[in-house]
């Protein structure tokens, strides 16, 4: 086999499929009395009864192109090729049968290779038998199979065009992964250290002493819960061989220094409440790199925003960031998909067990909420 013959049958289905929503139905409910208005205003049909009856009963496979795509399409081109032969007319001459080639285009767009090859069959030989039986002439048939590869190809560029974006996102939220495991590894590393020189001591204690021996190993205790705790977290994502950053990690203190980062630009203004003092350093580490994408994001596109505020308060069971900007409404950020580094952001709040939420203010600005647990992975 050719192998690029092989490579178009061995494409997988697009999945998961999207269900049926309400626009499925709004469209049958609208074809529906249309298909019949057609056949009893037009005058020239053979025998619109019969039409009628075949479009409107082929009518719901719009319900199940996306799940079953290549069923529909046999189903539907399988009975308007068969139908010239059995009925006096051509169900396809009704202008509403015209949605027939949206099943053409999802057949390319969400179904798997050998599904647009054994549907395309279907689809040549019911534009094919149409010429042959005289129900088009020769331009229209030129135009009718112009329209099926039209649809055709625009079934294939979106198909492709979302499974760019999807191994972009991917691409992303893998590299978040990679800065949270040096994160990670960082972490799990001061906690040895400690455990460490906490192990040093009591041993040194341990022959007058004996109580500071056993504080020493209930701190090892849990400060070994903690390492293990992260590196169980580190092993869920990969690290690919680059160099290791040997900066230190930012915390939530190093939050206050964003406020004087920027000379120009609108104003930061940083406010920390609540006890800050005991968070995990993944947890700090990650409120730092939350805030600084914020503020970034808000730099580089809130048109006209003259201040940034930039709020942490923590509780007992759990640490929100609070980025906003006044920037102007409706201009705050692009119209379109989110971007990556709103991606990158879920995806870090995500693996630590929180949540990240970002979008537009009923006044002005826009505004991005980051909650974590206190204790981070280890909750």
């Amino acid at each position: 086999m050719h192998p690029r013959l092989h490579a178009v049958l061995a494409e997988p289905r697009v999945s998961p499929a999207p269900s049926r929503t309400w626009r499925d139905w709004a469209v049958i409910v609208v074809l529906g009395p249309a298909i019949v208005v057609e056949g009893i205003v037009r005058p020239d049909l053979p025998w619109r009864v019969g039409c009628v009856v075949v479009v409107l009963a082929l009518l719901p496979t719009l319900l199940w192109r996306r799940t079953a795509p290549l069923a529909m399409v046999v189903i539907a081109f399988g009975c308007t090729t068969v139908a010239p032969f059995v009925l006096p007319g051509d169900p396809c001459q009704l202008f509403t049968a015209s949605f027939l080639v949206v099943l053409v285009h999802a057949l390319f767009r969400w179904g798997s290779g050998r599904d647009a090859v054994i549907g395309s069959f279907f689809v040549v030989a019911k534009v094919t038998t149409a010429g042959l039986v005289g129900s088009v002439d020769g331009g229209e048939l030129v135009a009718g199979f112009a329209v099926m590869f039209a649809a055709a190809t625009l079934g294939v560029a979106i198909r492709f065009r979302a499974a760019a974006r999807l191994r972009e996102l991917d691409q992303v939220k893998l590299l978040e992964r990679e800065r949270l495991a040096r994160d990670l590894h960082d972490t799990v590393a001061h906690h040895v250290s400690a455990m460490a020189i906490r192990a040093q001591a009591g041993i040194a204690a341990s022959a007058t002493q004996p109580g500071a021996a056993v504080e020493a190993l209930h701190t090892i205790e849990a400060e070994a819960s903690r390492a293990l705790a992260e590196m169980r977290a580190m092993v869920r994502v990969l690290r690919r061989d680059e160099p290791a950053d040997l900066a230190p990690n930012p915390q939530v203190a190093d939050i206050g220094r964003l406020a004087g980062q920027f000379r120009t630009g609108p104003a930061v203004d940083v406010e920390l409440c609540g006890d800050l003092g005991d968070l995990p350093p993944t947890v700090g580490s990650a409120l730092y790199r939350l805030a600084q994408e914020s503020v970034t994001n808000a730099r580089r596109h809130a048109r006209h925003a003259t201040r940034i505020e930039v709020s942490v308060a923590a509780d007992d069971t759990s640490v929100r960031l609070r980025v906003s900007d006044d920037g102007e409404v409706g201009a705050a950020r692009p119209a379109g998909p989110p971007g990556f580094g709103l991606v990158g952001m879920k995806e870090r709040a995500d693996l630590l067990g929180g949540t990240c939420e970002a979008g537009p203010d009923p006044d002005r600005g826009w505004t991005v909420t980051a909650v974590l647990p206190r204790e981070g992975v280890g909750a």
